[in-house]
């Protein structure tokens, strides 16, 4: 393997291109018409455009990424996250064309993609999961007579309705009762069918109060399979992640031994090879469920790799050549905090909306134990095409008191200008009670969201604001304005408000 094609966009095409260049490997990326100037382009030794902004046409057409691998002597092809990264029909198209698929194989992902089949799976692994159905429900009636056989085998009241295939909260319901159970049914079957070409449903006990933890797994092709710890995941919103951290402060060495093991035996009953991750449900009783298995690299691997030591986008690309994992120690155990905050093109404090704009000034954090993970710079344009997904911003520390500290200063040094994103949500989560304490779960967001989301400053935020204006005022005052606009000529912005800030600290 020489030369790899790198199926994506963004920070985790710039993120694979640096992980090839490291393994002496050389990078080809792809673009869309929009993307043609995007970082990951001029990152790559050699770069082909694919199509228009529409991903159908670009970055989720199977035969015009296969010609770019062909026109360029690609011979593996590393198809990053979202996109066709959990289609197995891709994967099988990769392997027919004669190229390398950077990733676990076609049957591995065919076998976890579907959940109720999946779910019979971890039941002959002795892998435990939420109670519920494995057979799929196509039709409200069916779903009523299986709630009734559920409700007689005591699993219980509510249920979750869920899609068989897909995830990310897509074509999930929650129902109190048989009665609501139907309408519910159509809304999910419907909204499934629609993102995965599937309206067939699932249903499983609602477990109270659940955390949302999550096992990296790592195998190779000479039968070893590795579990590095565990991910906390429980900071969401309608089932999107926005902040994960490893290791979770619910888990004990204990409980991680515990799920590492089942996560290496959902692994294996698949065969199952490269990077992957278990999700589970960890109730407070400490019990936790397999979820489902995410058979590809994953937005927030960089927290596992900060407390791990290891780079797993280089460990894949190691396995994909056929050689073994490079860790030799094991049980792998945690070295202090990590946390990831996904900086997004969303307004938070306008219901999560998408932001569009141009980049004016970016300004990323830096430091020890700081790291910035993006494809993003001054002048990218930022559409509605894509996820809304710009950045990912990672720091490390000691302990979670320390990384959370860290995470505080870098998210008060980053500056972006030219779209609204979601920094300064992050930046009250990270001073938010709950959240520090640790003793959060997946409702967590629903309970404090009303005051960490709400627009208005408080007093101290009031008085900082109104210092930042004055300041900026007297600088514009003192220096002449570039021509058609606010700003002194050849300076990029001042954030003021951070000055202020910290100025209000001192």
């Amino acid at each position: 393997m020489k030369r790899v094609l790198v199926a994506n966009r963004g920070e985790i095409a710039v993120r694979i291109i640096r992980a090839c260049h490291e393994e002496g490997l050389e990078a080809v990326a792809v673009y869309s018409e929009p993307d043609r100037l995007s970082p990951h382009v001029r990152a790559a030794d050699a770069a082909v455009g694919i199509g228009p902004a529409a991903a159908a046409e670009s970055y989720l057409h199977i035969e015009r990424l296969l010609d770019a691998a062909r026109r360029t002597g690609a011979d593996a092809v590393h198809p990053g996250y979202g996109f066709l990264a959990e289609r197995a029909q891709f994967a099988e198209a990769v392997e027919r064309a004669g190229l390398v698929f950077v990733g676990p194989p076609p049957a591995a992902i065919r076998a976890m993609g579907e959940k109720t089949a999946a779910r019979q799976r971890m039941a002959a692994a002795k892998v435990p999961f939420v109670p519920g159905t494995t057979e799929p429900v196509r039709d409200a009636a069916a779903a009523v007579r299986a709630a009734a056989v559920r409700a007689a085998r005591t699993i219980g009241d509510p249920v979750m309705l869920k899609a068989v295939s897909g995830g990310g909260g897509r074509g999930m319901r929650q129902a109190a009762s048989a009665d609501e159970l139907t309408a519910l049914f159509r809304q999910a079957g419907s909204e499934a069918q629609s993102a995965f070409g599937d309206g067939s449903l699932y249903l499983e006990q609602l477990i109270e109060r659940p955390r949302h933890v999550e096992v990296q797994v790592l195998a190779d092709r000479h039968g070893r399979t590795l579990q590095l710890g565990e991910r906390e995941c429980s900071v969401q919103r309608r089932h999107q992640k926005l902040i994960e951290e490893s290791p979770s402060p619910a888990v004990t060495p204990e409980l991680r031994r515990q799920m590492g093991q089942a996560a290496v035996r959902a692994a294996r009953s698949v065969g199952y090879v490269s990077a992957g991750t278990v999700e589970f449900l960890l109730a407070p009783s400490g019990a936790f469920y397999f979820l489902e298995m995410n058979t590809r690299i994953q937005v927030e691997h960089p927290v596992t790799e900060m407390v791990y030591g290891v780079d797993l986008v280089r460990e894949q690309l190691r396995i994909a050549t056929g050689k073994p994992i490079s860790l030799h120690d094991e049980p792998l155990e945690p070295r202090g905090h990590a946390i990831e905050c996904r900086i997004t093109s969303e307004d938070p404090f306008q219901g999560f909306v998408p932001s569009t704009g141009r980049i004016q000034f970016l300004h990323p954090p830096a430091g020890p134990g700081v790291r910035w993970e993006s494809g993003l710079e001054m002048g990218t344009d930022v559409g509605l095409f894509y996820d809304p997904l710009l950045a990912k911003l990672i720091a490390w520390g000691r302990d979670r008191d320390d990384a959370i500290r860290r995470m505080e200063c870098a998210l008060n040094e980053l500056v972006i200008v030219g779209v609204q994103t979601s920094q300064p949500f992050h930046r009250r989560v990270m001073g938010e009670p709950e959240f520090r304490s640790g003793r959060y779960d997946i409702g967590y967001l629903e309970r404090v969201g009303a005051r960490l989301l709400e627009p208005a400053l408080d007093d101290a935020e009031l008085e900082l604001a109104a210092v930042a204006v004055a300041l900026a005022e007297d600088e514009a005052r003192q220096v002449p304005a570039a021509p058609g606009s606010l700003q002194p000529a050849g300076r990029p912005p001042t954030n003021w408000l951070r000055v202020a800030r910290l100025d209000g600290l001192r």
